[in-house]
């Protein structure tokens, strides 16, 4: 069978569900359906919030808002009309640099493409490649054993590179 990633680990790693605020999300993801919160943190240079939660089957789903200000949500909430959805799937990739070469050599867009850092290089499939599904194409690298933060102190701003300001 002639796969498209022929040759590369690719696993499906999680679905993103992005809102304007964590906390309306949380009665649905963790209380309903039983999330365990795994961890998460702030993303000062993109501008968002994201935690994630696990299920019983080892699943997991990142929730995912806005920090105080930012604009990266602008376009996927006024597709939305402001109350959000999935945002996007990942997958992780053994090898990303090759993932990268056979999608562009078989013509797909690709866009966000960011192999700069180390932990967490990434690069995403055009929702007009994949039938309006933003797909995330991801190789996790090496981890610090930092301390997880509580949920709370998530949603205080003071979770990994937090700000101290808040969720909404």
């Amino acid at each position: 069978m002639d796969l498209e990633l022929d040759g590369l680990e690719v696993s499906f790693d999680h679905t993103a569900v992005a809102a304007p605020r964590i906390r309306d999300l949380l009665p649905i993801y963790r209380d309903l359906l039983g999330g365990v919160y795994l961890g998460g943190g702030d993303h000062p240079d993109s501008g968002y919030r994201t935690l994630q939660l696990q299920y019983a089957n080892g699943s997991k789903v990142e929730l995912m808002e806005p920090l105080a200000g930012s604009t990266f949500f602008d376009s996927f909430f006024e597709l939305t009309r402001g109350r959000g959805g999935v945002h996007h799937l990942n997958f992780h990739v053994s090898d990303i640099d090759a993932a990268v070469a056979r999608l562009t050599g078989r013509g797909y867009r690709l866009h966000g493409l960011n192999l700069a850092n180390p932990r967490w290089r990434e690069v995403f499939l055009h929702p007009k490649e994949a039938h309006g599904v933003l797909i995330q194409l991801a190789q996790p690298g090496p981890r610090d054993r930092e301390p997880r933060p509580s949920l709370e102190e998530l949603l205080a701003g003071r979770g990994w590179q937090g700000n101290g300001v808040p969720s909404p």
